[in-house]
């Protein structure tokens, strides 16, 4: 589990719009402090020395993470977790 960043606000899209801490992959699994899913990463857009993420949200009522921590769970380790179940 790596810290992704803060959520800065709601696109009309109603996709998160985060602030980067670390760098993701596109489609990597985000989650929030309690270990719920909010999403997955959708797209990283801005500056190079800066960028954003946006993160395409399940939750119903995404206006509640704001300014709330999110984090990501790489997508190299959700296919080694599934591949164990699977066996």
């Amino acid at each position: 589990m790596k810290r992704l960043g803060c959520v800065l606000h709601i696109s009309p899209s109603r996709n998160l719009i985060l602030k980067a801490d670390t760098l993701p992959k596109i489609g990597d699994k985000v989650i929030d402090g309690d270990l719920k899913s909010v999403g997955s990463v959708f797209d990283i857009i801005g500056p190079v020395p800066a960028p954003y993420i946006v993160v395409k949200s399940v939750t119903p009522e995404p206006q509640s993470l704001v300014n709330n921590m999110l984090f990501t769970i790489p997508s190299n380790m959700q296919r080694r977790e599934k591949g164990k179940s699977e066996r």
